[in-house]
C-alpha cells in the first residue's frame, strides 16, 4: 500500500493569533509556525500502518510558499519517506485579502491533491478533517468526489478489513449518535479526528535522517503547466475564484458574569436584560 498524506503550515494552536489593522488578515510576522494538528494524527496513522506492515511508502504533500519546506521535513522526520511541495509563493491565489484577489480554496487544494494521488498511484489518501485556521472541513470531501473513491470523514480507528476479498479498511467514525463502523474499499480517501492517536515527537536521529530523504519541490505554476493537457481540472485554479474573505476580526469579548441572590433575579436578568426568555 502508498500513502498519500496532505499536510498545511499553519500557526501554532498555542500562539495568540493576531489580527491586522486593518482586518485584511492575521498577523503572523515572528509567530510560531507548525504542522496542522489534524495532519500530524494522519501523519501518525500512516507511519503506524507501516509500522504494522500495511503500507511500503508514505507521501509527504504540502501546498503552500517556502516556508511550507520546514514542515515537509518535520514530516519526514516523523516518518514520512519522501516529499512533494507544490509552491504557491509566486502564483497570486494563494493570497487571501480583503481585495478582488481570489483565494486558494478547498476545491483548488483538492484539485492538485486528485492529480498527485494518480500521479504517485496511491492507494490511500490519509488527511486531517479540517486545518484549524481555515476550518473549512471541505478539502477530503472534494478530493474524494474528484477522484470518484470511497471516503470515510472523522475517523477515529481504522484497520483492515479482514472480511472483504478485495483491500478494504474499518473505519469507525464519530456522528452525532455515537459512533459509526464503515467498511472502505481501497483506494479511499480517510479524514482523521483527534481521537485516532497522539502523534509521536521526532528523535533527533530522525531529524538528521530527514535531511537526506527526497524533498521535491515545483512552482505551481510549472505543476499547472505540465499536467494540464492530461488534468484538465487543473485549469480551474487559474480562474477567479467565487469566494472572498471580506475581513477578519477579533471575536467579542465576553462580559463579566455576576451573582445573584435569588431564581427570581436571575429569571428578571435572563427576561430584562439578556433577553432570551
Amino acid at each position: 500500500m502508498k500513502i498519500l498524506v496532505a499536510i498545511k503550515r499553519v500557526i501554532d494552536p498555542y500562539v495568540a493569533i493576531r489580527v491586522k489593522d486593518d482586518h485584511s488578515g492575521i498577523d503572523d510576522h515572528n509567530v510560531k509556525m507548525t504542522i496542522n494538528p489534524f495532519c500530524a494524527i494522519a501523519l501518525e496513522q500512516a507511519v503506524q500502518m507501516k509500522e504494522q506492515g500495511l503500507a511500503q511508502e508514505i507521501i509527504v504533500v504540502s501546498i503552500g510558499d517556502d516556508s511550507s519546506n520546514e514542515s515537509l521535513r518535520t514530516a519526514l522526520a516523523l516518518g514520512g519517506d519522501r516529499a512533494i511541495h507544490i509552491n504557491t509563493a509566486d502564483f497570486p491565489l494563494d493570497n487571501a485579502t480583503t481585495s478582488s484577489v481570489s483565494l486558494f480554496t478547498p476545491l483548488k487544494v483538492a484539485n492538485v491533491l486528485a492529480v498527485l494521488a494518480q500521479q504517485q498511484d496511491c492507494d490511500l489518501v490519509l488527511m486531517g478533517k479540517q486545518s484549524i485556521d481555515g476550518d473549512n472541513n471541505q478539502t477530503p470531501q472534494m478530493l474524494a468526489g474528484l477522484l470518484d473513491w470511497p471516503q470515510a470523514t472523522f475517523a477515529s480507528e481504522i484497520t483492515p478489513d479482514p472480511n472483504r476479498g478485495n483491500p478494504a479498511l474499518l473505519v469507525t467514525r464519530e456522528v452525532d449518535t455515537g459512533l459509526e463502523t464503515l467498511s472502505v474499499n481501497l483506494p479511499c480517501v480517510v479524514s482523521c479526528d483527534l481521537r485516532l492517536n497522539t502523534p509521536r515527537f521526532a528523535s533527533l536521529p530522525n531529524i538528521m535522517k530527514a535531511k537526506s530523504k527526497p524533498l521535491i519541490c515545483f512552482s505551481l505554476a510549472t505543476f499547472i503547466d505540465d499536467n494540464i493537457s492530461q488534468y484538465p481540472n487543473l485549469a480551474s485554479l487559474a480562474k477567479p475564484s467565487s469566494q472572498t474573505i471580506i475581513k477578519y476580526s477579533k471575536p467579542q469579548q465576553r462580559s463579566a458574569g455576576v451573582m445573584v441572590e435569588s431564581i427570581d433575579e436571575l429569571i428578571d436578568k435572563l427576561t430584562q436584560e439578556a433577553k432570551v426568555i
